[in-house]
């Protein structure tokens, strides 16, 4: 099994691409943070990302997203986001990365559970905000830099998946996964 990640800052577009790739046949697993906050909002919490807990909300969510994939069809997977934008996500925000996270670092580098090349989706210039998405594109830039830098502080080679139209995102994307 093949399980690549496929990651980049908020409103870069990955989640079209990541449609697309469903269409075309790809196993695509969600992304947890946007489903944490979507819980928590309905619950009343309007800013989640603003309580330590949420990072360990997001983990949780995201080991049993992997877990369960092992029993989906196909040889390759496509993971919207993953523990390392997680990590990313703590350090942005000032957070203490929490045990579980940690832990589930560790665990993810040991058992070798994603592929080192990661689709790193740049920036289309701007960012459209949405009741998950508070972020100012100058933020989102800084945002961008720090999941880098965590990606490759970890050994994982970011190809970048320029802007363009979601068709040439998409033929980069699929470049990538039939040259490994």
């Amino acid at each position: 099994m093949r399980r690549y990640i496929l990651t980049g800052t908020p409103g870069a577009g990955k989640t079209a691409i990541l449609r697309r790739l469903e269409c075309d046949g790809y196993t695509v697993v969600e992304e947890a943070a946007t489903d944490v906050i979507a819980l928590r909002q309905a619950q009343g919490e309007p800013e989640p990302w603003t309580k330590p807990s949420f990072v360990e909300a997001i983990i949780a969510l995201q080991r049993r997203r992997q877990e369960q994939a092992a029993a989906l069809p196909g040889d390759v997977q496509i993971y919207d986001r993953s523990p390392v934008c997680t990590y990313a996500l703590a350090t942005y925000l000032g957070h203490p990365v929490p045990p579980a996270l940690s832990r589930e670092l560790e665990r993810i580098q040991a058992g070798q559970i994603y592929e080192k090349t990661v689709f790193f989706v740049q920036n289309l210039g701007f960012v459209t905000p949405t009741d998950a998405r508070r972020i100012t594109f100058e933020e989102s830039m800084r945002f961008e830099q720090v999941h880098q830098d965590a990606y490759t502080a970890l050994g994982y080679e970011c190809v970048a998946i320029a802007p363009g139209t979601l068709l040439d995102r998409v033929a980069a994307v699929r470049k990538q996964l039939q040259a490994g």
